[in-house]
């Protein structure tokens, strides 16, 4: 399998963009001579199920929920100080929007943080908006997994390492207008 990390039924994993899944069943087809192998994952959120191909896991960024020690990365990023952001709008939604498809979670983070800072001294567009939102729920179900607790706590967490560099970590029901 070069190399490509091999998951089993019952594994929780992330699939880019829409969040933690489990993978529930691991199944082959054959096409034409050749038989290829599938997980089927359902997403935790939307109970959306996919299907992917095991030569492809890599390529889509399926991986799994990151631990303990990457966790404290994330929020030591999110309290420092630094952050940049493209001046244009346009460049800055495509180099967010290619972050959010990378699936790390360090760079949906930085997404978060990008958006929040920029939120500072303007509004955001419609699209800023439901991006903020996505990388705010990306990560906070992430984590809150990976930690084995509840969201809520997860996001007093967040709330205190961003008011480290004046940032608010907003509230789901401010995303929603």
């Amino acid at each position: 399998m070069n190399g490509e990390r091999v998951f089993h039924i019952g594994d929780k994993v992330v699939y880019p963009n829409h969040g933690v899944g489990v993978i529930e069943q691991i199944s082959s087809r054959t096409i034409g001579s050749a038989v290829e192998k599938f997980y089927l994952l359902k997403i935790a959120a939307s109970s959306l199920k996919v299907m992917i191909p095991f030569h492809n896991a890599g390529n889509v960024g399926l991986r799994p929920v990151v631990r303990n020690g990457e966790v404290q990365k994330i929020v030591d990023y999110l309290s420092s100080g630094e952050c940049s952001n493209p001046a244009d709008w346009k460049d800055r939604f495509k180099e967010n929007s290619d972050r959010m498809r990378t699936g790390s979670l360090v760079d949906v983070a930085a997404v978060l943080k990008s958006l929040l800072v920029l939120n500072q001294g303007k509004s955001l567009s419609f699209r800023e908006k439901k991006m903020l939102e996505r990388a705010r729920y990306l990560l906070v179900s992430e984590l809150a997994i990976s930690r084995n607790c509840q969201e809520s706590e997860i996001e007093q967490v967040l709330t205190k390492a961003l008011i480290k560099c004046n940032l608010r970590f907003p509230e789901l029901g401010e995303l929603a207008s």
